[in-house]
């Protein structure tokens, strides 16, 4: 696993800390243990596969729902952020 730059210099979880070893935990089947170690990677890999398909095709409001995607993605980073920080 790749260290996490921000953690290794100031000694603070990045939003991103614990998606590397979600996405293991989601390889080897493990949904839950993924969901509980990075609560955003679900709407990220929703908004990666939209994202994905929408290259390919376009849809009607494919500009709104790519909106409502990114908003759902960073609000749940950041929520789950700020509940690790204050339950350390």
């Amino acid at each position: 696993m790749l260290p996490c730059l921000n953690k290794k210099l100031f000694g603070v979880d990045c939003l991103g800390c614990g998606l590397q070893r979600s996405l293991v935990l989601l390889v080897k089947g493990e949904f839950t243990a993924a969901f509980i170690m990075y609560p955003a990677i679900y709407p990220l890999l929703l908004l990666l596969a939209f994202l994905g398909v929408n290259f390919f095709i376009k849809f009607k409001n494919d500009l709104l729902i790519k909106y409502c995607l990114i908003f759902i993605t960073v609000l749940t980073m950041v929520v789950s952020y700020i509940l690790k920080i204050n339950s350390n």
